[in-house]
This record gives C-alpha cells, structure tokens and sequence, in this order.
C-alpha cells in the first residue's frame, strides 16, 4: 500500500473524485487530496479528511497552513499522484510546471520516478483542442499515465468523449502502477 497524493481540480466530476478517495482509502493507501482553489469552493476538503481520515487542503498559506512548506512535505510523502478530475487548467499548468496553487506545487515536489496518473475530465472540445492535447502529450512524455476519459452524457449536457474515467478503472490502474492487482 501506499501514500496516495489526489489532486482535485473544479469539475463537475469532482464528486466522484470523493468517492475514489475513499475507495483507495479503503484499499489500504493513505489518500491526502490537495484541491486547487475553485475546487474547494465547490467541495469542502473537509469531505476529503472525512472519507480518508487523512489531511486534505488547498493553500498553504494562512489558516490552512499545516507546516512551514505544506508542499515540499506533502510531495516528499507521496508515493503515487493522482490527478482526477484533471481540467485543462490544471492539465495546462501540470505540463508547463506552473505552480499557482498547492496541487501543482506538491506534485512538482514529488520524488522523480513515482508514478503518475492522470484522470482529464472536461468538455469533448476542450479535450479535443490542440493546446489541450499538446499539454496532455506532454505530459505523456514527461512519465505520466493517461488514465482516458469515457464517452457519454456530460454535465454540460453534450454527449462526447470527456467524462472522468469510473473510478474502479482509476484503482484498477493506480494498483497496475503499483504492480499490485486490484479488488
């Protein structure tokens, strides 16, 4: 088992980010979600603390403020990342190192050669857009798994390709990672 860093951006799939925090939680990994700003303003971290009994933020300044460098500590802890649901924001940023926030900043900090999983969930044209594609491609290359998205109806009301991977795919594919099998 092992310590799982989730980062969560605003998406209307951020629901089920809860619910794969909890079912990894419930494999034995202990799950810390570093939420960006926007995420937090839709879901509480406090949510997250509550179905992993583990630490959850997003800031490492002011009250959330846990120790001196929240993100040195949290990516020197993490054994695996997990991004889900991954906007293009975060996507964008990830690929270019920009580190605005404590998600991108931690995962920055992580030891090289831990894997990296990557959950997009957007809109079928943000997905389909060419900066979009060029940064998740870059991120390929830069060690990180694509975990693909599904195809169906969307909260934006089209139907496409674009809707955060079900989350026993994402454990499945954290436990290949690991070289562990999954439940």
């Amino acid at each position: 088992m092992a310590n799982l860093l989730l980062l969560c951006s605003a998406s209307a799939a951020l629901h089920k980010a809860v619910d794969l925090a909890s079912k990894l939680t419930q494999a034995g990994h202990t799950v810390r979600a570093a939420l960006t700003p926007s995420a937090a303003s839709l879901i509480s971290p406090q949510l997250f603390e509550a179905v992993t009994g583990d630490t959850a933020a997003s800031s490492e300044f002011g009250g959330e403020r846990r120790t001196a460098m929240d993100h040195i500590d949290l990516g020197l802890w993490a054994e695996v990342v997990v991004a889900a649901p991954a906007s293009a924001d975060l996507v964008g940023r990830l690929a270019h190192g920009i580190s605005s926030d404590l998600p991108v900043s931690a995962s920055l900090a992580v030891k090289p050669g831990a894997p990296r999983l990557l959950c997009p969930a957007m809109n079928p044209h943000m997905l389909e857009n060419p900066a979009v594609a060029r940064n998740l491609q870059q991120l390929v290359e830069d060690g990180w798994q694509l975990v693909e998205p599904g195809a169906g109806h969307l909260a934006c009301g089209v139907q496409g390709k674009g809707r955060l991977a079900e989350v026993p795919e994402i454990v499945a594919a954290v436990a290949a990672a690991l070289g562990e099998q999954a439940d």
